[in-house]
């Protein structure tokens, strides 16, 4: 059978100016119907984050200064607050990966109806309360909780751990509230990938080892460099957990905000440091955008 050839569109034939003039106006139609919605977005972060600039850059007269930044990092105590943040948040990403890793991996081999019974149990504590979750943890660890109890009952103590209201166990709530995040990610992408590349390393004298090393785990990393990224700059702003759990012994920089607007009344400091850990965050998420880009990029090759 002879194939009917179709001769290619001239610019003289008047077809496809008309089908540029259709794109443009279907795109000013996308963009007009957008506006509304950029102006909303625009009104309730925008405005409030200029807000902000404006109050870091002003002293109580009006006057521009710079001191509001300067003070964030002339007086020893606030630099100890930002060093808590970052490496409560490193320490939380950490834990979190090395957990989240064998179970995300667990989820992906076992069978369907086991796996979705598993399942349930990493999102069912998304649609729990944090702050639910959070007290949680002063029943199960406080001076008269579960764990205490039940070692006093064995005769393993004589009198109550002081198991809450300090680094340990801010660090285990957080990990507990932040695990579904990363375990998430890395299941996705666990799942994604092609189980004959595996089967393939190992039928041409691969060890399981090394197939796991040269193949499986560097087509993860991007679903776990996702995880980590969003379990870190997560953690770099949490207030509740380390609140409650800290005891007012773990000051981290949502803390030292708080306090800062409630007790201090002072607008000036308090919006530069918010400004702070938000060029903080954009900053972790750039460079996290870039070492996954130069890592698929690696896979690829």
């Amino acid at each position: 059978m002879n194939e009917i050839a179709v001769p290619p569109l001239r610019r003289d034939s008047g077809i496809a100016p008309a089908l540029a003039k259709d794109a443009r106006r279907e795109r000013s139609l996308m963009i007009g119907l957008a506006l509304p919605g950029l102006f909303v977005v625009a009104a309730v972060l925008l405005s409030p984050v200029g807000w902000l600039i404006w109050q870091s850059l002003v002293d109580g007269e009006g006057h521009f200064t710079l001191h509001h930044y300067l003070s964030l990092f002339s007086e020893p105590k606030r630099l100890s607050y930002l060093q808590n943040t970052f490496l409560l948040s490193a320490e939380v990403t950490v834990i979190c990966s090395l957990l989240a890793y064998p179970l995300a991996f667990a989820l992906t081999v076992l069978p369907e109806r086991l796996r979705k019974f598993c399942m349930f149990f990493v999102v069912v504590p998304l649609l729990t309360s944090v702050l639910v979750r959070t007290y949680a943890w002063l029943i199960i660890l406080g001076r008269r909780g579960i764990v205490n109890n039940v070692l006093a009952n064995l005769g393993v103590i004589d009198e109550p751990l002081n198991l809450v209201y300090n680094y340990f166990c801010t660090v285990l709530g957080m990990v507990h509230v932040m695990m579904p995040m990363i375990v998430l990610p890395l299941y996705a992408a666990m799942k994604s990938i092609d189980g004959d590349l595996v089967r393939a390393a190992s039928s041409l004298g691969a060890t399981p080892s090394t197939a796991f090393r040269d193949i499986f785990f560097p087509l993860t990393l991007p679903g776990l460099f996702a995880g980590a990224t969003l379990v870190f700059v997560l953690s770099l702003g949490y207030y509740v957990t380390p609140s409650i759990l800290g005891g007012g012994k773990v000051i981290v920089w949502a803390i030292f905000l708080e306090q800062t607007v409630s007790f201090n009344t002072q607008w000036g400091p308090a919006a530069a440091a918010g400004l702070l850990l938000l060029g903080a965050t954009v900053a972790v998420l750039v460079l996290a955008r870039t070492l996954v880009g130069v890592k698929a990029n690696q896979v690829e090759l």
